[in-house]
C-alpha cells in the first residue's frame, strides 16, 4: 500500500486528469517533448564556475524521454529510432543549434535537464524569440538559477529575512580572509564546500582548523569563494518542493526522504552509491514528529519566495538527534534519474522515491512535472524577489 500523504494533498487521480487537460490546453497540438542535456560549459560567475557533470545529464535525460514515450506522450529525439541503451539518442544539446534542431523536428515542450544561467540560449537566443508565446519549458528560469545556485547568496538572503532555520556559516574569499575565518570558528567539525557545487562534489567534513584550511586551499583552485558551515550531526533528509499546477495551484512538499549510511559524515554522490541503497521515505509514524512538518513548511516558503517554476530539492538536517531540522542546501535542479530503461532498475532519484510514496510511479511523476511547464515568454520575464 502506498504511504498516505499529509492532510490536504490532492488525490493523484484528480491531479492526473487535470494535468492531462493542461497538456492539451497549452498548445493546439498535443505536447511534443524534447529533453535537453548539458552541452554548454557554464560561464564563470563572480569568479566561480559550476563543475560540469560528465555526460551532461544525458543518462537522466534519456530516462525522462524514454519513460514519457512509454507513457504514450509525444517525444522528439535526435535519433529517428533511438536505442534504449544509448543516452545520446534521446537528448538534444542545450546549445542554440541543438534547441533549434528540436524545434525543427516539431518540439512544443523543452525539458531543460541541464544547468541554466543568464546567458543561456533559452534566455538570450533571438532565434527562439518568435516561439516565446507557444513554446513551453520544464525547468527554472535561467536568471533564477544564476542567482540561487550560489548557496551562500540564497542562504544569506533567507537569514536576513528571518523565519528560516539555517546553520551557522562563514565565507572564505580566496586567500584574502582564510586565516581570519578559520581562526574565528570556535567549534569543530565543520563542513567546507564550493558555493556553486554539484552533488557532494567538493563537500568535506573537516575535524580541525588544519584540515579545514587544507581543504579550502584545494577548493580555491576551482572556487575562489568557499562556504564553511556548522556541521549538522543529526538525521539528514531531502524535500522535493513542487510548483503550482492545474490540480494544485500552490507550492507543496512531497514527504521527506531520510538519508543514512553517510561516508565521513557526508551523503555520498548518487553516482557512487545509488540513493535507493541509503535512503527511505519517512513513515506515517515518523510524521508524528512536528519537526518534519515545520521544515516542510519552510521549504514551501522558499520555493514560493523565489518563484520556482519546476521542482526544487532541499537538503535538510537536524542539529543533533531529535532536534529540529535546518535547511542547508537548496538545489535548483533535482536529479531526475528513474527506472524504466533496461539496467536502470536501481536508478530512482530521491524525488522519484518521494513520489512513489504517493502512489506515483516514475512516469506519473514526470507527467505531473510536465504539467507545470512554463511559457518561454514567462520564463524570460522572471525577476528576482531580492
Amino acid at each position: 500500500m502506498p504511504l498516505s500523504v499529509p492532510t490536504g494533498y490532492a488525490r493523484v487521480g484528480q491531479l492526473m486528469r487535470l494535468a492531462g487537460r493542461r497538456f492539451y490546453s497549452q498548445s493546439i497540438r498535443a505536447p511534443a517533448v524534447s529533453v535537453l542535456f548539458q552541452d554548454i560549459e557554464p560561464p564563470v560567475i563572480n569568479g566561480v564556475r559550476k563543475p560540469r557533470k560528465p555526460g551532461g545529464y544525458q543518462d537522466s535525460g534519456a530516462d525522462i524521454a524514454y519513460t514519457l514515450q512509454s507513457k504514450g506522450l509525444g517525444v522528439i529525439t535526435p535519433a529517428n529510432s533511438p536505442d534504449v541503451y544509448k543516452n545520446e539518442d534521446w537528448c538534444f544539446s542545450d546549445s542554440e543549434e541543438g534547441i533549434c534542431s528540436a524545434l525543427d523536428k516539431g518540439a512544443t515542450h523543452l525539458w531543460a535537464n541541464t544547468i541554466l544561467f543568464d546567458s543561456h540560449p533559452l534566455e538570450k537566443s533571438e532565434k527562439l524569440s518568435p516561439h516565446a508565446s507557444d513554446l513551453y519549458v520544464v525547468g527554472q528560469p535561467p536568471a533564477m538559477v544564476q542567482n540561487f545556485d550560489d548557496k551562500a547568496y540564497l542562504n544569506g538572503k533567507l537569514r536576513e529575512m528571518g523565519g528560516y532555520t539555517l546553520p551557522r556559516s562563514w565565507l572564505v574569499q580566496g586567500l584574502y580572509n582564510i586565516d581570519e575565518v578559520v581562526g574565528s570558528i570556535d567549534r569543530f567539525p565543520v563542513v567546507g564546500k564550493p558555493i556553486r557545487g554539484r552533488g557532494s562534489h567538493g563537500v568535506k567534513l573537516c575535524e580541525n582548523p588544519v584540515e579545514l584550511k587544507e581543504h579550502i586551499l584545494q577548493l580555491i583552485d576551482e572556487s575562489p569563494v568557499v562556504m564553511v558551515e556548522e556541521y549538522l550531526a543529526g538525521e539528514e533528509a531531502t524535500l522535493t518542493i513542487m510548483p503550482p499546477s492545474p490540480g494544485r495551484p500552490e507550492y507543496w512538499s512531497m514527504l521527506p526522504v531520510s538519508r543514512f549510511n553517510h561516508m565521513d559524515g557526508i551523503a555520498p554522490y548518487n553516482g557512487v552509491v545509488a540513493v535507493v541503497a541509503n535512503s527511505r521515505v519517512v513513515t506515517d509514524k515518523d510524521m508524528e514528529d512536528p519537526a518534519y512538518r515545520k521544515i516542510m513548511d519552510e521549504g514551501v516558503k522558499v520555493a514560493a519566495l523565489i518563484g520556482a517554476t519546476a521542482p526544487i530539492r532541499i537538503d535538510v538536517r537536524r542539529f543533533h538527534e531529535a532536534s529540529e531540522f535546518a535547511l542547508f542546501d537548496i538545489n535548483m535542479k533535482p536529479n531526475m534519474t528513474g527506472p524504466g530503461r533496461p539496467g536502470r532498475e536501481d536508478q530512482a532519484s530521491l524525488t522519484a522515491m518521494a513520489a512513489s510514496a504517493m502512489g506515483w510511479d516514475y512516469g506519473t511523476l514526470l507527467q505531473n512535472i510536465l504539467a507545470c511547464a512554463t511559457q518561454l515568454s514567462k520564463f524570460r520575464a522572471y525577476r528576482s524577489p531580492f
